[in-house]
């Protein structure tokens, strides 16, 4: 009788009859205040302080089962969670034996403590009223609605017994065998509706289930009898063979509806054959349906016992979704043209099949094309700009080439072209001019108007004499010749080229080895003051004597140290050698070295140079660094920073072949520039055009006015000297004139006899 209903019941019904229990919030809260104001009626009318208790404590439990049911709902157990029921039906039969009190109490104390007739009449009509409300609520819950019954009728009971007449004794023994009449039609209600809703619940879950299968099912389903005929069919089937112009399928035999879609052209004739097939020899299998607009369905067919299964899944997204990845993975995701894997099989492909072909051996050629200084645009209006470039030149390649030729894009700003059977290199050459004569309008960009060139490296070849790679190779070298040719402009392969390349590439490797061993020296041309003829400054060069070659021009390796990522690691060593000769001179003579852009961000030049004074123990002031304007630009925010740190410590910083790049008058003021290097060609030949001298005087005040020293570079005559010390303002001087640079064993010397010869005449001044 006191034990929970989860003992008893299984779970789903458990939580069932919980939930039932909380079911209605506002009729149990109506009943609660309902029952107050009729408690405070009565105490007011008797004028009984303990009656109204009874009316406060029918508002404070009312609230009470209130808040408690409020948070049932909150909690939002699961249908099959009974340990957590357990717990609120726990709740509910502490509030409810409650309220079940209050009311038997106030039932007492009408009686006892009263003698107002419409007191008892009202308490013990509302409580009975309350007792078939218990049945008909909680009839799921025994304990519940026994100690309800209890808490209602032990003290109604108790004040009949005490009301001091015999008849009130008799009721009070009736309200005994009410109690066990109303609990055992609790326990029939329970049992009669549990029955019940099990048979119904069972019946529905069953037909549920197969309705589910059949309506959740994600593919079409017909079912076949043993004549063949269609005797189920779900909803997606009808609508697929509705859309096939079929509405009809119940009933009708699968053969003659397969066999009027194929008769239609709605359907391929082959499959549905094939599907037939399969069909009347009670197999199993797949078959693949293309349907009109590009819908694709696989029917897989099971069979059994004379009955057969179709089931019609739409595969139109995963084959969608394969062709997707399968152009992702062979096109590049911007332009939409092949990738470099793709291209390499389309044009192996063709040369294979030219080559079998036994035709006439023909030409096919291949162009590399390489956007001029694409980086530019990236570093000055942005990725957003640089690839819609790339777009806008990939749409005007296509444009510019005939049909047949194929287009793909490399990476980064390289596009590759394949065409096949050309006729002759004199048709390849004006392929590329096409393409050149393409780029001669600007592109407009974001709002912006840009003009750019592509260099071309064009390669030709017989399809029976060589493979692709060694046409992108040979493609490459000529691209790689039309840029150090100024670009802007297409190059044809030749074989000098690949004698070239192969040269270049025994360069990298031996400078390589040259760097790691320390086989590189030193040389230092003198800068000299042109007033007082002394040595000032040296710059230091490196000299790469190569045990084979002999001696490798720097116009040659330090271009391929920058290409190799080697050059940061030379310059860290000319700093060190630098200073630590720079440290043996006589006097105050420095030294300057030279700093490339990728050296701004290679190493730590800062630190560096501190390491290089440290261990040198040479003055700050008499090191100097030099770097070119293009530089400069390539890593302006970097230079800028690291550039004036190292002003801040002293050292001279000069901007060098000033004349040879942008010329900007803007990095002359923002950066903490101390020198001013004019280039050699302001000088050549300032001794007979009057012209190129005044350009040299006025570039020379120009630095003047920003109280920089002006040094003219590549002075070679006495006329030369001579006209800047009459026309110019020319402070520093340096050229072969003085000296060509010197080995690091002779440069102390050529310091000591110039500066001591400084009252000489200058013709004695030159030399070897």
């Amino acid at each position: 009788m006191f034990t929970s209903a989860r003992k008893t019941m299984p779970a789903l019904d458990y939580v069932s009859i919980i939930r039932s229990v909380y079911g209605d919030r506002r009729a149990m809260l109506a009943g609660s205040f309902a029952s107050a104001l009729t408690a405070a009626l009565t105490a007011y009318r008797s004028q009984s302080i303990p009656l109204y208790c009874i009316a406060v404590a029918f508002v404070v439990i009312g609230l009470v089962r209130d808040l408690n049911t409020r948070a049932f709902w909150r909690a939002a157990i699961d249908s099959d969670d009974a340990r957590a029921a357990e717990l609120w039906e726990n709740r509910a039969v502490i509030s409810g034996s409650g309220l079940a009190l209050v009311y038997g109490f106030w039932c007492l104390f009408a009686m006892l403590l009263v003698t107002d007739p419409f007191a008892e009449l009202a308490s013990v009509s509302l409580s009975i009223a309350v007792m078939v409300g218990i049945c008909a609520r909680n009839f799921g819950l025994d304990r519940l609605v026994a100690l309800q019954m209890l808490g209602v009728i032990v003290p109604m009971a108790v004040g009949f017994f005490l009301h001091g007449d015999v008849f009130h004794p008799v009721l009070a023994a009736l309200l005994i065998v009410m109690l066990a009449s109303f609990r055992k039609l609790a326990g029939d209600i329970r049992s009669i509706l549990l029955s019940a809703v099990h048979g119904r619940v069972e019946a529905s879950r069953l037909a549920a289930e197969l309705d589910m299968a059949m309506t959740t099912l994600e593919h079409g389903l017909c079912m076949l009898d043993e004549r063949g005929v269609i005797s189920v069919a779900n909803e997606r089937a009808m609508r697929l063979f509705s859309v096939m112009g079929l509405p009809e399928l119940l009933g009708q035999p699968v053969a003659s509806v397969l066999g009027a879609l194929g008769d239609s052209g709605v359907l391929p004739r082959t499959a549905v054959d094939r599907l037939l097939d399969v069909i009347g020899k009670h197999m199993s299998g797949k078959v693949l349906l293309c349907l009109p607009a590009g819908r694709y369905y696989e029917v897989s067919v099971s069979s059994r016992n004379e009955t057969t299964v179709l089931l019609f899944e739409d595969i139109s997204e995963r084959i969608a979704s394969e062709e997707r990845i399968n152009f992702m993975a062979r096109h590049d995701t911007l332009t939409a043209l092949p990738n470099r894997t793709y291209f390499g099989e389309l044009a192996t492909e063709d040369m294979e099949a030219r080559r079998f072909a036994g035709a006439q051996p023909r030409l096919v050629s291949l162009m590399i094309i390489d956007i001029d200084d694409f980086k530019h645009v990236n570093d000055t209006f942005g990725h957003i700009v640089g690839d819609e470039l790339l777009m806008q030149v990939a749409n005007r390649l296509r444009q510019a080439l005939p049909a047949e030729a194929v287009l793909a894009r490399l990476g980064g700003d390289e596009f590759v072209i394949y065409r096949g059977a050309v006729g002759d290199a004199v048709q390849a050459q004006a392929d590329a001019a096409a393409i050149l004569t393409a780029f001669a309008a600007p592109f407009r960009l974001e709002g912006l108007t840009l003009s750019v060139a592509v260099s071309i490296g064009l390669a030709t070849s017989a399809i029976t004499a060589e493979a692709l790679d060694d046409l992108m190779t040979k493609a490459d070298l000529a691209l790689y010749s039309a840029k150090g040719d100024g670009k802007a402009r297409s190059q044809l392969f030749h074989a000098q080229m690949d004698i070239d390349y192969h040269y270049r590439q025994r360069l990298k490797t031996d400078l390589r080895e040259a760097v790691q061993e320390g086989a590189l020296s030193l040389a230092f041309q003198p800068l000299l003051d042109i007033a007082t003829r002394r040595v000032v400054t040296c710059e230091a060069l490196a000299r790469w004597n190569h045990p084979e070659l002999g001696p490798i021009p720097p116009s040659t390796f330090i271009p391929l140290a920058e290409e190799m990522g080697l050059i940061s690691d030379i310059t860290a060593w000319v700093i060190g050698r630098a200073t630590a000769q720079c440290s043996q001179w006589p006097g105050a003579v420095g030294v300057a070295v030279n700093i490339s852009a990728r050296d701004f961000r290679g190493i730590d030049l800062g630190k560096l140079v501190e390491g290089g004074l440290a261990n040198s123990g040479l003055d700050p002031a008499r090191l100097e660094i030099e770097v070119t304007e293009t530089a400069v630009i390539e890593e302006r925010e970097i230079a800028h920073r690291v550039l004036s740190d190292l002003a801040a410590k002293g050292i001279a910083i000069a901007l060098d072949d000033f004349g040879t790049g942008y010329s900007s008058l803007s990095y002359l003021n923002a950066l903490p520039f101390t020198k001013l290097k004019i280039d050699r060609s302001f000088v050549a030949d300032i001794a007979t055009n009057p012209r190129s001298l005044r350009l040299l005087a006025n570039v020379a005040r120009l630095g003047r006015d920003l109280d920089l020293t002006v040094i003219a570079e590549g002075v070679e005559t006495e006329e030369q000297l001579d006209t800047m010390l009459a026309h110019t303002e020319i402070q520093q001087v340096q050229g072969y004139f003085f000296s060509r640079p010197l080995p690091e064993r002779d440069i102390g010397e050529l310091i000591g006899r110039l500066n001591a010869a400084q009252g000489a005449p200058k013709a004695k001044l030159r030399h070897g």
